[in-house]
């Protein structure tokens, strides 16, 4: 059985820049990469889907240590996913990956301080386990049960398994949803289609930003590549950190001012309300990004319309409404969201006790509470991913710096008793219907201190990388 100091699971943008950090700053650590499929991306490798994009500027969802060098600042799938493996092949990343290697086990021993990670063919040992598989599940999203799905003559295709080479030329599409997929997806294949409906049972929030920052692209005409990219990376920190917390202090005036911005890019034949007037406050769920108004185009050159309504039933010919109205489609795209695992889907065993991620609160957003030697590296839902991915992945090497420096092998956070009398918030804090279905698995939040998840990278930033490490809240052993 090989043993490895340190086992990352997942090769997708986490992974990656897990990878880069465990080899550079704690260069006397061996680790490998076990990936489950067989190519690296994660999620950019996984969609297919037509239009698929950042929603996040690639200043910040790009790595910190490999400046994003491309034009736009709001990138394809395809481009991140160049630019996943150059990375992984600029630094040698590459050369750690195991492919194919999807962990389904792992077992801790306290008599050791070691895992035990299984995967179908294979097993390994570790000092410390690196869950760096985000929180989606992989195998399938999530399918709503329409009546007479199986009456309908045409084709149904969810985002997450997009058939190669679908041809929807001249066809007749109806997008379910109104999520950042269908928003993606509508202006993505408007061109093409005869026409694209979006059907959403209830609006989100829609925002326009110009796919090219113009600031941006003039820094980095005058500047230093290293330099241009640290100061676009804190500009645009310091702009999305600082319109967050606005939206979430002023709701309706937030409210006011994305409908407003709307209003100006709809047609007169589609009003705001209430195909963008959503039911909940700005932030409540994600923000939809929209590049260059491109949805707004599609609706206001008659490529694409949305419908708000719910479906009563599939058709022979499409869908009827609870309204009465009849939709004809050719394809329906079913954009019904995601389903959400904790750790990867990965049985988690300590001492032979089972662990129930939904029975743990998240320590500083990536330890659970009581599992020693492991943590989970999850992103910011209202900025960049890879913003908090890289200071958890950071914090990680502290901890194994420390353990080296302190000759002590077991770092273990222990949760306060108060916390289990608090309200079970998961860890994902938001109101959207992918994680209110997966509030059940996805582990806890506290209203205090380590074991709260802030969504603030400037405060995280000085938490993570300079408070102390022995809290009082971590033992080391």
């Amino acid at each position: 059985m090989e043993h490895l100091d340190v086992l990352i699971v997942g090769a997708g943008l986490s992974g990656i820049g897990a990878a880069y950090r465990i080899q550079t700053r704690c260069p006397d650590r061996t680790y490998a990469v076990l990936e489950g499929r067989d190519a690296l991306g994660g999620t950019w490798d996984l969609f297919r889907y037509p239009g698929v994009r950042s929603d996040s500027d690639m200043f910040t969802l790009g790595f910190p240590f490999h400046p994003w060098k491309a034009a736009k600042a709001i990138a394809d799938g395809p481009s991140i996913l160049d630019y996943l493996y150059e990375t992984a092949s600029t630094y040698g990343i590459d050369k750690h990956i195991r492919f194919g290697q999807r962990v389904v086990r792992a077992s801790w021993s306290s008599a050791d301080a070691l895992w035990t990670v299984e995967t179908a063919d294979a097993a390994y040992t570790c000092s410390f386990l690196y869950v760096c598989s985000g929180y989606y599940d992989y195998d399938s999203g999530y399918v709503v049960d329409f009546d007479g799905k199986n009456d309908f003559q045409g084709r149904i295709v969810h985002p997450q398994h997009w058939p190669d080479q679908l041809d929807y030329a001249g066809q007749r599409v109806v997008v379910i949803g109104s999520g950042a997929t269908a928003v993606t997806l509508v202006p993505a294949m408007a061109g093409t289609a005869e026409h694209v409906t979006m059907l959403q049972r209830s609006p989100s929030y829609v925002a326009s930003r110009p796919a090219h920052d113009a600031m941006s692209d003039r820094i980095r005409a005058v500047l230093p590549e290293k330099l241009a990219h640290r100061l676009i990376r804190g500009k645009n920190v310091v702009a999305s950190t600082a319109v967050y917390s606005a939206f979430r202090k002023w709701p309706a005036h937030a409210a006011w001012l994305l409908n407003s911005f709307v209003a100006k890019e709809l047609p007169e034949s589609i009003p705001v309300d209430p195909h963008f007037t959503p039911r909940y406050k700005p932030w409540d769920q994600r923000l939809c990004l929209v590049p260059d108004a491109d949805l707004f185009k599609a609706l206001r050159n008659g490529s694409a319309s949305v419908v708000t309504d719910e479906i009563d039933r599939f058709t022979p010919t499409g869908l009827r409404l609870r309204s009465g109205r009849e939709l004809e489609a050719d394809l329906v795209v079913t954009a019904t969201g995601l389903r959400m695992v904790a750790l990867g889907n990965i049985q988690v065993t300590v001492d032979g006790r089972a662990v129930a991620p939904h029975d743990t609160f998240v320590y500083k957003g990536m330890m659970l509470s009581g599992v020693p030697n492991l943590a989970w590296c999850i992103g910011y839902t209202n900025n960049s991913w890879t913003l908090r991915s890289d200071l958890t992945s950071q914090y990680v090497c502290r901890l194994l710096n420390h353990l080296t420096a302190t000759g002590t092998r077991v770092c273990l956070p222990e949760v306060d008793p108060s916390e289990y009398d608090a309200p079970p918030r998961p860890v994902v804090d938001l109101s959207s219907g992918y994680i209110r279905r997966a509030a059940q698995i996805l582990p806890r939040q506290g209203t205090q201190g380590p074991w709260r998840l802030r969504q603030n990278y400037p405060r995280d930033l000085i938490t993570l990388r300079y408070n102390r490490l022995d809290d009082g809240v971590m033992q080391f052993s």
